[in-house]
């Protein structure tokens, strides 16, 4: 079972404001009414462990504060190119193993991928410009990180993990 709770999010657009279900594979819908969902509201799979897959349409350009935290099953996710922004602590004790940051995307902010203790890789896009601090605190695994050299990285970007970049 997934049901869905849907909000106006502005221009004729929505947000994916609820969630309810039991199963590992989870679908966004890309659209709603005759308006397509633009973002993910804020702790939507918050404390779902039970999520082993999240498909996200390429209508999808923000997603909120939370959403995944606590979602430790997760292991690999597939942000679509239209996603500009993650909102802090997006993926917040998750348990991804690898993120490929969208093309789209410009900026992490801080504790999006705190404290995801499976994190091992994180290739970001040839546009991004700042990571924040503490974005990958606590991601005790993370081995390879893969920036361009012009991306502006927090001295605190990794807490106190060290991390050959």
């Amino acid at each position: 079972m997934q049901d869905f709770i849907f909000k106006p999010a502005g221009d004729g657009t929505y947000c994916v404001a609820g969630y309810t279900g039991d199963e590992a594979e989870v679908v966004i819908p890309e659209s709603y009414g005759s308006g397509v969902i633009t973002v993910i509201g804020d702790k939507l799979f918050s404390g779902h462990s039970e999520i082993t897959l999240v498909k996200i349409p390429a209508t999808i350009t923000n997603i909120g504060e939370f959403v995944f935290d606590g979602c430790e099953n997760l292991r690999k996710i597939d942000l679509p190119p239209t996603v500009e922004c993650l909102w802090g602590y997006t993926f917040v004790r998750c348990g991804i193993e690898e993120i490929k940051l969208p093309d789209a995307f410009v900026t992490v902010p801080p504790f999006a991928f705190k404290d995801c203790k499976n994190l091992k890789k994180v290739v970001c896009n040839k546009g991004l410009k700042k990571i924040y601090s503490w974005a990958f605190g606590g991601c005790d695994n993370l081995k390879e990180f893969v920036c361009e050299p012009t991306t502006q990285v927090s001295p605190q970007a990794f807490d106190t993990k060290e991390l050959n970049t």
